[in-house]
């Protein structure tokens, strides 16, 4: 008895954080997108939103990685 009832809080406990993370992650990495009317950005909005600008060689131009904007296209 006295192992039994350790035994099957940790059982419990283990199951229920294992339900549990799962749906932490997925809501802690879900980003809203870009608003429709934001096609593009400036290199100036990019940085304050806290991205970088880099130069996207599959598309032969400047984008937003990161923060806010990320993977908008700098005009």
């Amino acid at each position: 008895m006295r192992t039994r009832l350790p035994g099957t809080a940790a059982a419990l406990i283990a199951a229920v954080l294992a339900f549990s993370a799962p749906a932490a992650q997925a809501a802690q990495s879900a980003k809203p997108p870009p608003s429709p009317s934001a096609t593009t950005t400036t290199a100036k909005d990019c940085v304050s939103k806290g991205g970088t600008v880099e130069y996207d060689s599959d598309k032969g131009q400047w984008t937003c990685f990161g923060g806010d904007l990320d993977e908008l296209p700098i005009k």
